[in-house]
């Protein structure tokens, strides 16, 4: 009987272990991520692009760093440092590629790049990030023309989803999309909000209060990252392609460093 509890236990720990997560930005040096780490375990990782921890006011804010090799080879995060990153940093997760399949990377030629690179690491790993373009040879096509010139040979756990659209049913229509299309891998969704809605905050706050709570009620979504971690000033400083293309309504941070509207949906 006693074992048969503490196995319950487990299984309710574990459905009730957090999903959600920060992305970062290299330009948050003023802000905190320890803001959302409030020891209710909702918020519970944090990436930053790079293969080196997130600059901020105070480090990762006691959450878990995951790494990401986005580019082939750059010149922040070298190719040659990815295992030795890893080993000394001792991240769980690497996430790979930012939107090759926008970006000028062909499938084949991220196969043969992941299975060099990717593959030796001993830890779990996500497919490259992929935008929700339907067109021929970009999203999950694209994807799934990397796993078949993979032929069996890629080692991976999650596969990794970038979505920015006008709905939460195109939202959840996509995420299960690629759920049905590739069924025995758990799905990361690492950037995510509404492109740019007429009615900002307010319409990103209704957005992701509903999706959150979606997200958490599918079991095959192991993390989630809602678009983006940082404030309207800074964003609209530093990337005002993100701010035409996504708006400064969805940042996590008000200006002052506390937590916005959606960012309370975080905890």
């Amino acid at each position: 009987m006693l074992s048969a509890i503490i196995l319950a236990s487990l299984l309710f720990a574990t459905a009730q272990a957090g999903k959600r997560g920060l992305t970062w930005t290299f330009y948050n040096a003023p802000l905190d991520p320890g803001v959302f780490n409030n020891g209710d375990g909702q918020v519970v990782a944090i990436y930053d692009y790079e293969t080196f921890s997130p600059v901020s006011k105070n480090g990762l804010g006691g959450l878990g760093f995951i790494g990401m090799q986005r580019c082939l080879d750059c010149a922040s995060s070298p190719i040659n440092q990815l295992a030795s990153r890893q080993a000394t940093q001792k991240w769980a997760t690497v996430f790979t590629l930012n939107e090759p399949d926008i970006n000028g990377i062909s499938p084949s030629q991220a196969a043969a790049w992941y299975k060099q690179n990717i593959n030796p690491l001993a830890i779990k790993k996500a497919f490259p990030a992929v935008t929700n373009s339907g067109n021929a040879g970009q999203g999950l096509d694209w994807l799934s023309q990397m796993i078949s010139a993979c032929a069996g040979g890629c080692f991976a756990d999650y596969v990794n989803l970038h979505w920015y659209g006008q709905d939460l049913a195109s939202f959840q229509s996509h995420v299960q999309s690629a759920h049905a299309k590739f069924p025995s891998f758990t799905i990361v969704i690492t950037e995510f909000a509404l492109q740019n809605p007429s009615g900002g905050q307010s319409a990103q706050v209704n957005f992701f209060r509903q999706a959150f709570a979606w997200l958490d009620s599918q079991s095959y979504v192991t993390l989630y990252f809602p678009f983006v971690a940082t404030s309207p000033a800074l964003l609209s400083s530093n990337d005002p392609g993100a701010v035409s293309f996504v708006g400064t309504g969805s940042c996590l941070y008000n200006n002052d460093g506390s937590p916005s509207a959606v960012g309370n949906l975080m905890f």
